[in-house]
Parts: structure tokens; C-alpha cells; sequence
């Protein structure tokens, strides 16, 4: 098994993927911040559902799209923090994405929130990811 340098990047990438081959599941290895992005996206209503399969030698996370019309419900997907080039913000500048119509991803003290969360707990962090 080859050693990934972002995780996080690869992770997104499968759900991009997915979604515009119209995949219905899609299956990544397990890690608590994929889960915790997971469980994000769940309650934004961007996939159906996710769980985390442990039986097998390395534990994986399987994630249920969700499509409209035959269209995935993750129009777009964007890295914003990475492994050469970290990006912090504070609470008061947690950027709006598409004018408020998708949602930023952060790290925070808190947990992996939502960027409406963060800025309800007045917490920066880490921008992790964009998601329209």
C-alpha cells in the first residue's frame, strides 16, 4: 500500500469522482478527520449516508451519494489547506462560499465544524475544504 502525502485531498477526490461518474457508493480508507468530513457533509445534505466498515485488515469508510435528478447534490470540491501550504482564518474571516450557497470545511479547536458553525462559536481554525 503506497503512502499518500494528503489524505484529505485524495478523500475529496474519490467523492468528486464519483459523483460525476454517477457512482452511487464510493469507499475510502478510514481516518477520524474523513469521517468527522463525512458526517459534515451528511448533515448539509450533500451525500445520503456514510459508515465506517472495520472488519477487514484496513478499516474503510463507504459514503451513499446522493443525486437529483441524476445529478450529484456535490457540484464542486476544492482543497484549500494543504500539506505545502497550511491556511488559517479567524472567526471573522471565514469566507462565504458562492455567496452562501455551499459551505467551507474547517479544523477547529472544536472539532471539524462547518464554517456557519464556526462562525455561530466564534472559532477559527484550519480551511480545510470548499464544498458546492
Amino acid at each position: 500500500m503506497s503512502q499518500l502525502s494528503d489524505p484529505i485531498a485524495d478523500f475529496l477526490t474519490r467523492l468528486r469522482n464519483a459523483g460525476t461518474a454517477r457512482k452511487e457508493e464510493v469507499s475510502a480508507p478510514y481516518s477520524k478527520i474523513k469521517a468527522e468530513i463525512a458526517r459534515i457533509l451528511k448533515q448539509e445534505g450533500y451525500i445520503s449516508d456514510y459508515a465506517v466498515n472495520t472488519s477487514g485488515a484496513f478499516p474503510e469508510i463507504k459514503i451513499t451519494t446522493k443525486t437529483v435528478n441524476r445529478i450529484s447534490a456535490i457540484t464542486g470540491l476544492k482543497r484549500i489547506s494543504k500539506p505545502g501550504l497550511r491556511r488559517y482564518v479567524g472567526a471573522t474571516e471565514i469566507p462565504k462560499v458562492l455567496g452562501g450557497m455551499g459551505i467551507s470545511i474547517l479544523s477547529t479547536p472544536q472539532g471539524v465544524i462547518s464554517g456557519r458553525e464556526a462562525k455561530k462559536q466564534n472559532v477559527g481554525g484550519e480551511l480545510l475544504a470548499f464544498v458546492w
